[in-house]
């Protein structure tokens, strides 16, 4: 819940970052465009409370991280080294574009007060982002259900 919004600037450099890397417009500069329209339609579906759709643009981005996971363990035998990073690079991305997404979910419940879908989001968050390198998500989701036991304590479990 300390996050706010502020990580969309954020997202989008790094999809720039990413894009600078090849000066033609290649498949990888196209799925890392996709991945940015996702981000950007997640959160304008946010600011006008389309939270279902907000939702389903969030499942695109982890469907193509997952995609991008899966062409990374085909091509790594395959093929050269950069064209297996930048796959890599831009699974990375999109995979982390996709926990930042559900932990702004939780924050947009939070602040609507919808503290069972505030607990659910950020229950997600921690049941899917199991990776050794989505610690800190995982990590920021458990501190904000933390937090969702300080705003709303009638849902938290009771004392013996």
């Amino acid at each position: 819940m300390r996050q706010h919004y502020a990580s969309v600037p954020i997202l989008v450099s790094g999809f720039a970052m990413i894009l600078s890397a090849s000066c033609s417009h290649d498949t990888y500069q196209q799925r890392a465009d996709i991945v940015k329209d996702h981000v950007e339609a997640f959160y304008s579906h946010l600011k006008t409370n389309h939270v279902e759709a907000a939702v389903r643009e969030n499942e695109q981005i982890e469907a193509m991280a997952g995609q991008m996971a899966e062409t990374v363990r085909k091509r790594a035998q395959m093929q050269g080294t950069t064209q297996v990073e930048r796959e890599f690079a831009l699974m990375k991305t999109a995979n982390e574009a996709a926990a930042q997404n559900w932990l702004a979910l939780g924050q947009y419940f939070s602040i609507k007060k919808q503290y069972a879908q505030a607990r659910a989001t950020y229950q997600r968050v921690v049941d899917t982002y199991t990776n050794p390198t989505d610690r800190s998500y995982r990590e920021q989701a458990q501190r904000s259900l933390k937090d969702l036991d300080i705003l709303s304590p009638s849902t938290a479990k009771p004392l013996p």
